[in-house]
């Protein structure tokens, strides 16, 4: 069914705006400050704020754990968050392992009710050009490092490492060992200047688990702007919250952190998944995400 979505409250990462959003199946064919068509059904979103649906980071989810495990466990970190999409990450220790490894989580996946993508967690001696390339072949959307050793992070041969990446280019994450949690500040600075002088695509920080995953890291991980956001061609799934003084100033992290009572309304491609305390698990609703093109969309 074809519809407008009017006075919808948007909020991205800081910045709150209004606009109407034309809805045809379960995208966003335009979206203007107004949108003058008489023949169409009409939503009034003005009593909400919007926030496109959120993509987080959980390493964690039990693969392994019953149905009514699994259910309950994604209905709490995930439907109740207003979360459509999940990224996580299998530990590979040797490049043999690599397809096998993505090929159960994806089979554990089966049932997921939200769309999930698989990255990869390695130890610093796996990150050849190699392994690199079995990654790109499996569009794998995320290398995550296990940085345990800053002497052993500059012997990279990191020219090989960015030719071995392009043109894919999916991004590599640091991942701070403990033995080394306590210097933390100074591995990432390390990082952070190793990544930019070779020129490597990386995330330079650590990701939060749990948490929205911002704009940035959405795009270089390929996911914006056909998910996570509400701009013209991207898929319909977002978030309705009361709207209230509490939170016309906060940006989408702490709505997130801290209101999240006031979350009534989560829509997954279309469809209604959170209405109220009311949630619809879907099982096998969800499907694998895999990416064609990270750091697609050129921030301005």
């Amino acid at each position: 069914m074809d519809y407008i979505i009017e006075n919808a409250n948007i909020l991205k990462e800081t910045k709150l705006t209004k606009s109407s959003l034309l809805i045809k199946g379960n995208h966003i064919a335009a979206k203007r400050d107004q949108i003058h068509q008489k023949n169409y059904m009409k939503m009034n979103a003005e009593s909400f704020i919007m926030t496109p649906s959120y993509v987080l980071l959980d390493s964690s989810i039990p693969l392994n754990a019953s149905f009514q495990e699994f259910r309950k466990y994604m209905i709490e970190n995930f439907l109740l968050k207003g979360c459509t999409t999940l990224l996580t990450y299998i530990p590979v220790s040797y490049e043999s392992d690599l397809m096998k490894k993505i090929n159960d989580t994806k089979t554990a996946l089966n049932s997921s009710p939200i769309d999930f993508l698989i990255g990869v967690k390695i130890p610093l001696r796996l990150l050849t050009p190699s392994f690199i390339r079995q990654c790109k072949k499996e569009k794998v959307p995320a290398i995550f490092i296990d940085v345990d050793d800053l002497d052993e992070l500059e012997k990279i041969p990191w020219g090989w490492i960015r030719e071995a990446l392009f043109p894919y280019n999916c991004p590599l994450v640091p991942i701070i060992s403990n033995n080394i949690k306590k210097d933390a500040k100074r591995a990432l600075s390390k990082w952070k200047v190793i990544m930019e002088i070779g020129k490597i695509p990386a995330i330079l920080e650590e990701l939060s688990e749990n948490q929205p995953l911002s704009l940035l890291v959405l795009n270089k991980i390929g996911l914006y702007p056909q998910k996570a956001s509400l701009l013209h061609g991207a898929e319909l799934s977002y978030n309705l919250f009361l709207k209230g003084r509490e939170i016309m100033n906060v940006d989408e992290v702490a709505l997130f952190l801290y209101h999240s009572n006031r979350l009534v309304v989560t829509v997954n491609k279309g469809k209604v998944i959170r209405a109220g305390e009311e949630v619809l698990f879907k099982p096998g609703y969800g499907e694998y995400v895999r990416v064609r093109t990270p750091s697609y969309f050129a921030f301005s």
